[in-house]
């Protein structure tokens, strides 16, 4: 069993500054839980306090349903994979995997056999007497991985590993971390600022802001029913637009801003719900893909825009727009054969 359990944690540092508040989190056994925020959120912090290379403040931190604010962290059985890979350039790339065993005082054959194993996993069994300097960006990276696995822990450990890859190589080990969490069924904790990665490899996502837990959910629940303004513009690429208006009350809920009105179709429950903010201040987000061109659609409303930018990305376009004389400025995905032209209407 892997659970983990953080009940309460802060973090505070001596000058006051508190990087981790109130962080609670229960990860089940071979979940897959992915911490994503911006730079300097507390993640990589929380992080590190689980894998017992940061004091905790406050509050208390179980692994399978062991206390663990005081355990060292060689003796909380999990494993760590850093931004850096942390290879011992005098080594070979079987000694680096068996370097750890080593040190704890495994037998050689229970060592070649983990490593052997953890080699064949990974597809690295040809570079096993190779030195890590005759080593690719991604060859490296499995073996920081395969020095993980072969410790067979109850929890696995990501903090940004992925940072220090070129792109390709980037979607290349995303689908290769989670193989092996599918192959090794074991519990995984991933940090990332990457929300492509989070939506892409975690079974849950935790969004964090200013050390701050936003929200806690599925992939797809945060991306269609984000809990605050900061998730629905974090989360999604391109990012939400959003626009400030207020709601009133025509025999229907109607949205006025100065891009003008749009009478929202609403269900019963979300009707009754924002009755309650007429004549309030309000921000209306929209997915881009939900802002559709007019050769897409001839239902819904229709708006007149002014095109500022059309990026193309390949099967589709991103297409930033403002409206009337608002200097705001929105984006739309629309398919790649909608070919409209910046600076036309």
């Amino acid at each position: 069993m892997g659970s983990v359990r953080l009940d309460k944690v802060f973090k505070r540092f001596d000058h006051g500054a508190v990087v981790v508040n109130d962080f609670n989190l229960s990860v089940e056994d071979k979940e897959f839980v992915v911490l994503v925020g911006p730079s300097g959120c507390g993640k990589s912090t929380t992080l590190r306090m689980i894998a017992g290379l940061e004091e905790i403040s406050e509050g208390s931190i179980f692994i399978d349903e062991r206390l663990v604010n005081d355990v060292p962290p060689k003796d909380r059985d999990i494993a760590m994979v850093f931004q850096n890979y942390a290879l011992y350039p005098h080594m070979t790339v079987y000694d680096n995997l068996a370097f750890g065993l080593k040190m704890r005082k495994y037998p050689k054959e229970d060592i070649k056999k983990r490593v052997t194993h953890a080699a064949e996993i990974l597809g690295i069994g040809a570079l096993l007497d190779r030195k890590p300097k005759a080593l690719s960006g991604g060859q490296r990276q499995r073996v920081a991985l395969g020095r993980a696995i072969v410790r067979q822990p109850k929890v696995f450990l990501f903090d940004e590993p992925l940072s220090n890859l070129d792109a390709n190589l980037r979607v290349q080990m995303r689908t290769e971390i989670s193989r092996l969490h599918n192959q090794l069924e074991t519990t995984m904790i991933y940090v990332t600022h990457d929300q492509i990665e989070a939506m892409s490899m975690g079974d849950r996502i935790v969004v964090m802001k200013e050390g701050i837990v936003q929200q806690i959910d599925t992939p797809l629940s945060i991306y269609n029913e984000p809990a605050n303004r900061f998730v629905a513009g974090f989360i999604g690429s391109p990012t939400m637009n959003f626009f400030e208006g207020r709601l009133t009350d025509t025999g229907g809920i109607t949205f006025a801003s100065a891009e003008g009105n749009l009478s929202l179709p609403l269900h019963n429950q979300d009707r009754s719900r924002l009755a309650q903010r007429v004549n309030s201040a309000v921000a209306l987000g929209i997915r881009p893909e939900h802002i559709l061109a007019k050769q897409q659609s001839e239902h819904g409303r229709k708006v007149a825009v002014r095109i500022q930018v059309t990026e193309p990305v390949g099967n589709e376009i991103f297409l930033y727009f403002a409206i009337g004389p608002s200097p705001n400025q929105y984006v739309s995905r629309i398919p790649a054969d909608v070919q409209p032209a910046a600076g036309k209407d």
